[in-house]
Protein backbone atom coordinates (compact mmCIF):
# COMPACT_ATOMS: atom_id res chain seq x y z
CA UNK A 1 0.00 0.00 0.00
CA UNK A 2 1.02 3.46 -0.49
CA UNK A 3 3.13 4.56 2.33
CA UNK A 4 1.55 8.48 2.47
CA UNK A 5 -1.68 7.12 2.57
CA UNK A 6 -1.23 5.14 5.28
CA UNK A 7 0.72 7.81 7.15
CA UNK A 8 -1.95 10.06 6.52
CA UNK A 9 -4.69 7.87 7.72
CA UNK A 10 -2.81 6.92 11.08
CA UNK A 11 -2.80 10.96 11.57
CA UNK A 12 -6.17 11.24 10.83
CA UNK A 13 -6.64 8.22 13.37
CA UNK A 14 -4.56 9.69 16.08
CA UNK A 15 -6.43 13.14 15.77
CA UNK A 16 -9.36 12.29 16.07
CA UNK A 17 -9.67 9.32 17.97
CA UNK A 18 -11.49 6.75 15.87
CA UNK A 19 -10.73 4.96 13.07
CA UNK A 20 -14.45 5.71 12.04
CA UNK A 21 -14.31 9.41 12.11
CA UNK A 22 -10.95 8.71 9.95
CA UNK A 23 -12.31 6.83 7.21
CA UNK A 24 -15.43 9.61 7.31
CA UNK A 25 -12.93 12.09 7.01
CA UNK A 26 -10.66 10.23 4.35
CA UNK A 27 -13.71 8.78 2.46
CA UNK A 28 -12.76 5.49 2.70
CA UNK A 29 -13.88 2.50 4.70
CA UNK A 30 -13.47 1.75 7.97
CA UNK A 31 -12.16 -1.65 6.83
CA UNK A 32 -9.63 0.30 4.63
CA UNK A 33 -8.39 2.50 7.62
CA UNK A 34 -7.80 -0.33 9.31
CA UNK A 35 -5.79 -2.00 6.60
CA UNK A 36 -3.53 1.03 6.48
CA UNK A 37 -2.82 0.78 9.98
CA UNK A 38 -1.96 -2.67 10.23
CA UNK A 39 -0.07 -2.11 7.40
CA UNK A 40 2.28 0.90 8.86
CA UNK A 41 2.60 -1.11 11.91
CA UNK A 42 3.72 -4.28 10.35
CA UNK A 43 6.07 -2.30 8.25
CA UNK A 44 7.58 -0.48 11.47
CA UNK A 45 7.42 -3.97 13.66
CA UNK A 46 5.53 -1.85 16.31
CA UNK A 47 2.08 -1.44 18.00
CA UNK A 48 0.82 2.26 17.34
CA UNK A 49 -2.36 2.07 19.59
CA UNK A 50 -3.65 0.89 22.37
CA UNK A 51 -6.93 -0.79 21.18
CA UNK A 52 -9.56 -2.05 23.87
CA UNK A 53 -13.29 -2.32 22.70
CA UNK A 54 -14.33 0.92 24.03
CA UNK A 55 -11.31 3.23 23.75
CA UNK A 56 -7.96 3.90 21.06
CA UNK A 57 -4.92 5.46 22.11
CA UNK A 58 -1.65 6.18 21.08
CA UNK A 59 1.29 3.85 22.23
CA UNK A 60 4.25 5.72 23.43
CA UNK A 61 5.70 4.76 20.12
CA UNK A 62 2.74 5.72 18.35
CA UNK A 63 2.74 9.52 20.22
CA UNK A 64 6.71 10.23 18.71
CA UNK A 65 5.60 8.74 15.43
CA UNK A 66 2.26 11.24 15.30
CA UNK A 67 4.54 14.04 16.01
CA UNK A 68 6.94 13.54 13.49
CA UNK A 69 4.34 12.04 10.47
CA UNK A 70 1.97 15.52 11.54
CA UNK A 71 5.30 17.63 10.76
CA UNK A 72 6.03 15.44 7.39
CA UNK A 73 1.91 16.05 6.38
CA UNK A 74 2.34 19.63 6.82
CA UNK A 75 4.73 20.14 4.76
CA UNK A 76 3.24 18.47 2.13
CA UNK A 77 -0.05 20.22 3.01
CA UNK A 78 2.01 23.67 2.50
CA UNK A 79 3.91 22.56 -0.43
CA UNK A 80 0.71 21.78 -2.27
CA UNK A 81 -1.08 24.47 -1.56
CA UNK A 82 1.84 26.30 -2.85
CA UNK A 83 1.92 24.61 -6.17
CA UNK A 84 -2.35 25.57 -6.81
CA UNK A 85 -1.65 28.72 -6.01
CA UNK A 86 1.16 29.17 -8.49
CA UNK A 87 -0.90 27.03 -10.41
CA UNK A 88 -4.23 29.49 -10.10
CA UNK A 89 -3.00 32.83 -8.73
CA UNK A 90 -0.17 34.65 -11.53
CA UNK A 91 2.61 35.04 -9.29
CA UNK A 92 6.61 34.84 -9.39
CA UNK A 93 8.87 35.10 -12.04
CA UNK A 94 7.69 35.42 -15.84
CA UNK A 95 10.79 35.11 -18.44
CA UNK A 96 10.08 36.51 -21.75
CA UNK A 97 11.70 36.25 -25.11
CA UNK A 98 11.01 38.58 -27.90
CA UNK A 99 12.54 39.94 -30.89
CA UNK A 100 14.01 43.31 -30.78
CA UNK A 101 11.41 45.54 -32.61
CA UNK A 102 8.41 44.30 -31.21
CA UNK A 103 9.91 44.54 -27.52
CA UNK A 104 11.05 47.71 -27.64
CA UNK A 105 7.23 48.98 -29.62
CA UNK A 106 4.82 46.89 -27.51
CA UNK A 107 6.12 44.48 -25.08
CA UNK A 108 6.93 47.42 -22.51
CA UNK A 109 3.74 49.26 -23.22
CA UNK A 110 1.86 45.96 -22.16
CA UNK A 111 4.05 44.73 -19.47
CA UNK A 112 3.52 48.04 -17.85
CA UNK A 113 -0.54 47.30 -17.94
CA UNK A 114 -0.07 43.75 -17.05
CA UNK A 115 1.82 44.59 -13.67
CA UNK A 116 -1.29 46.76 -12.48
CA UNK A 117 -3.47 43.95 -12.93
CA UNK A 118 -0.98 41.15 -11.65
CA UNK A 119 1.43 43.06 -8.89
CA UNK A 120 2.71 39.69 -7.81
CA UNK A 121 4.22 38.61 -11.42
CA UNK A 122 7.96 39.85 -11.81
CA UNK A 123 8.48 40.34 -15.50
CA UNK A 124 12.20 39.51 -17.09
CA UNK A 125 12.16 40.33 -20.45
CA UNK A 126 14.99 39.39 -23.41
CA UNK A 127 15.15 41.20 -26.52
CA UNK A 128 16.77 38.97 -29.43
CA UNK A 129 16.52 38.74 -32.89
CA UNK A 130 16.30 34.83 -32.61
CA UNK A 131 14.25 32.00 -31.06
CA UNK A 132 16.89 29.86 -29.16
CA UNK A 133 15.56 26.86 -26.98
CA UNK A 134 12.96 28.23 -24.23
CA UNK A 135 14.00 25.44 -22.16
CA UNK A 136 17.94 25.53 -22.37
CA UNK A 137 17.56 29.20 -21.34
CA UNK A 138 14.81 28.59 -18.89
CA UNK A 139 12.66 30.98 -20.60
CA UNK A 140 8.74 30.75 -20.18
CA UNK A 141 7.55 32.26 -23.29
CA UNK A 142 8.08 34.06 -26.42
CA UNK A 143 6.51 36.75 -28.43
CA UNK A 144 7.57 35.65 -32.49
CA UNK A 145 6.86 37.32 -35.56
CA UNK A 146 6.47 35.50 -38.37
CA UNK A 147 6.16 31.29 -39.61
CA UNK A 148 7.22 29.18 -36.52
CA UNK A 149 10.47 27.40 -37.44
CA UNK A 150 9.43 24.50 -35.65
CA UNK A 151 6.12 22.63 -35.92
CA UNK A 152 6.86 21.13 -32.46
CA UNK A 153 6.30 24.38 -30.16
CA UNK A 154 3.29 24.96 -28.28
CA UNK A 155 2.27 28.13 -29.75
CA UNK A 156 -0.96 30.49 -29.68
CA UNK A 157 -1.93 32.93 -32.94
CA UNK A 158 -2.37 36.49 -30.88
CA UNK A 159 -2.61 38.28 -34.46
CA UNK A 160 -0.74 39.33 -37.35
CA UNK A 161 0.99 42.36 -38.81
CA UNK A 162 1.29 43.55 -42.22
CA UNK A 163 4.11 45.38 -43.80
CA UNK A 164 3.65 48.81 -44.95
CA UNK A 165 5.09 51.56 -47.14
CA UNK A 166 4.96 54.95 -45.75
CA UNK A 167 6.49 58.08 -45.73
CA UNK A 168 5.92 61.74 -44.17
CA UNK A 169 3.11 63.76 -45.95
CA UNK A 170 5.85 66.38 -46.28
CA UNK A 171 8.10 64.17 -48.29
CA UNK A 172 4.81 62.79 -50.38
CA UNK A 173 3.45 66.44 -51.17
CA UNK A 174 7.59 67.41 -52.32
CA UNK A 175 7.86 64.24 -53.87
CA UNK A 176 4.91 62.48 -55.35
CA UNK A 177 2.73 59.60 -54.16
CA UNK A 178 3.43 56.19 -55.86
CA UNK A 179 0.37 54.68 -57.28
CA UNK A 180 2.19 51.38 -58.18
CA UNK A 181 5.35 49.84 -56.78
CA UNK A 182 7.46 50.07 -60.17
CA UNK A 183 6.65 54.12 -58.98
CA UNK A 184 9.22 53.01 -56.31
CA UNK A 185 11.90 53.91 -58.75
CA UNK A 186 11.79 57.14 -58.37
CA UNK A 187 11.82 57.50 -55.13
CA UNK A 188 14.25 57.92 -51.79
CA UNK A 189 13.82 54.42 -50.34
CA UNK A 190 14.87 53.82 -47.00
CA UNK A 191 16.77 50.15 -46.95
CA UNK A 192 15.98 47.88 -43.72
CA UNK A 193 19.09 45.87 -43.35
CA UNK A 194 18.11 42.45 -42.39
CA UNK A 195 15.52 42.08 -44.91
CA UNK A 196 16.25 39.38 -47.87
CA UNK A 197 17.21 40.29 -50.62
CA UNK A 198 18.51 43.98 -49.59
CA UNK A 199 17.52 46.61 -51.79
CA UNK A 200 14.00 44.63 -53.00
CA UNK A 201 10.41 45.32 -51.44
CA UNK A 202 7.63 42.78 -51.57
CA UNK A 203 4.39 43.01 -53.06
CA UNK A 204 1.49 41.06 -54.26
CA UNK A 205 0.62 42.30 -57.87
CA UNK A 206 -1.73 41.08 -60.19
CA UNK A 207 -2.33 37.86 -57.37
CA UNK A 208 0.93 36.97 -57.74
CA UNK A 209 4.37 37.53 -55.90
CA UNK A 210 6.37 40.92 -57.17
CA UNK A 211 9.66 41.93 -56.00
CA UNK A 212 10.82 45.40 -56.60
CA UNK A 213 13.90 47.11 -56.83
CA UNK A 214 14.64 50.00 -54.28
CA UNK A 215 17.57 52.14 -54.03
CA UNK A 216 17.98 54.79 -51.23
CA UNK A 217 20.31 56.76 -49.08
CA UNK A 218 20.15 55.21 -45.77
CA UNK A 219 20.55 52.02 -44.64
CA UNK A 220 20.08 51.11 -41.24
CA UNK A 221 19.77 47.28 -39.37
CA UNK A 222 17.29 48.95 -36.83
CA UNK A 223 13.48 49.24 -38.43
CA UNK A 224 13.25 52.27 -35.55
CA UNK A 225 15.84 54.04 -37.27
CA UNK A 226 14.25 54.31 -40.36
CA UNK A 227 11.36 54.87 -38.98
CA UNK A 228 12.03 58.34 -37.69
CA UNK A 229 14.18 59.10 -41.00
CA UNK A 230 10.78 58.93 -42.68
CA UNK A 231 9.14 60.73 -40.21
CA UNK A 232 11.70 63.37 -40.53
CA UNK A 233 10.64 63.76 -44.22
CA UNK A 234 14.15 62.03 -46.12
CA UNK A 235 12.55 59.33 -47.76
CA UNK A 236 9.92 55.87 -48.23
CA UNK A 237 10.40 53.09 -45.96
CA UNK A 238 8.64 49.44 -45.59
CA UNK A 239 8.09 48.54 -42.33
CA UNK A 240 5.72 45.90 -40.14
CA UNK A 241 2.92 47.80 -39.29
CA UNK A 242 3.37 47.35 -35.56
CA UNK A 243 6.35 49.61 -35.72
CA UNK A 244 5.06 52.69 -37.83
CA UNK A 245 0.82 52.26 -36.98
CA UNK A 246 1.11 54.73 -33.87
CA UNK A 247 2.88 57.10 -36.32
CA UNK A 248 0.18 56.86 -39.03
CA UNK A 249 -2.79 57.11 -37.26
CA UNK A 250 -1.19 60.58 -35.53
CA UNK A 251 -0.95 61.70 -39.27
CA UNK A 252 3.42 61.64 -38.81
CA UNK A 253 3.48 59.36 -41.35
CA UNK A 254 0.93 58.52 -44.99
CA UNK A 255 0.61 54.96 -45.87
CA UNK A 256 0.67 54.22 -49.92
CA UNK A 257 0.51 50.84 -52.07
CA UNK A 258 -1.52 49.45 -49.41
CA UNK A 259 -3.57 47.09 -52.29
CA UNK A 260 -0.38 45.96 -53.36
CA UNK A 261 0.88 44.80 -49.69
CA UNK A 262 2.28 41.79 -49.30
CA UNK A 263 0.52 38.78 -47.12
CA UNK A 264 -0.01 39.36 -43.33
CA UNK A 265 2.60 37.51 -40.64
CA UNK A 266 1.53 35.84 -37.89
CA UNK A 267 2.45 36.81 -34.46
CA UNK A 268 2.72 34.07 -31.84
CA UNK A 269 2.78 33.36 -28.02
CA UNK A 270 5.28 30.46 -28.01
CA UNK A 271 5.74 28.29 -25.22
CA UNK A 272 7.13 24.67 -23.61
CA UNK A 273 4.68 23.21 -21.09
CA UNK A 274 1.84 20.77 -23.06
CA UNK A 275 -0.76 20.60 -20.05
CA UNK A 276 -0.76 22.37 -16.70
CA UNK A 277 0.18 25.80 -18.05
CA UNK A 278 1.11 28.08 -14.98
CA UNK A 279 -0.78 30.96 -14.11
CA UNK A 280 1.90 33.81 -14.72
CA UNK A 281 2.06 32.27 -18.48
CA UNK A 282 -1.68 31.49 -18.90
CA UNK A 283 -2.79 35.47 -17.97
CA UNK A 284 -0.23 36.89 -19.54
CA UNK A 285 -0.91 35.06 -22.49
CA UNK A 286 -4.66 36.21 -22.34
CA UNK A 287 -3.90 39.74 -21.33
CA UNK A 288 -1.89 40.26 -24.55
CA UNK A 289 -4.54 38.21 -26.81
CA UNK A 290 -7.47 40.77 -25.57
CA UNK A 291 -5.59 43.67 -26.27
CA UNK A 292 -4.41 42.95 -29.77
CA UNK A 293 -8.88 42.13 -30.47
CA UNK A 294 -10.31 42.85 -32.62
CA UNK A 295 -7.44 44.53 -33.91
CA UNK A 296 -4.44 46.02 -32.72
CA UNK A 297 -4.08 48.70 -31.34
CA UNK A 298 -1.33 50.03 -33.67
CA UNK A 299 -3.24 49.33 -36.81
CA UNK A 300 -6.82 51.20 -35.69
CA UNK A 301 -6.20 53.67 -38.28
CA UNK A 302 -7.13 51.06 -41.01
CA UNK A 303 -10.30 50.83 -39.24
CA UNK A 304 -10.78 54.75 -39.31
CA UNK A 305 -10.52 55.10 -43.47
Amino acid sequence: MDKLTSMKVFHAVARLGSFSAAATELAISRAMASKHIKTLENDLGVSLFNRTTRHLSLTEVGTTYQERVGSIISEIDEAELAITQLNTEPRGNLKIMAQQSFGAFHLSRIITQYKKRYPDVSIDMTLTESLPDLAEYGIDLAIHVGQLPDSSLVARKLTSTRLVVCASPEYLAENGIPNIPADLVKHNCLIYKPRSPLREWGFIVNGADYRQKVSGGVQSNVGDALRVVAIKDYGLVQLPNYMIGLDIKAGRLQAVLEEFEPPERPIYAIYNQRRYLSAKIRTFVDFIYEMFQPVPYWDEWTEQK
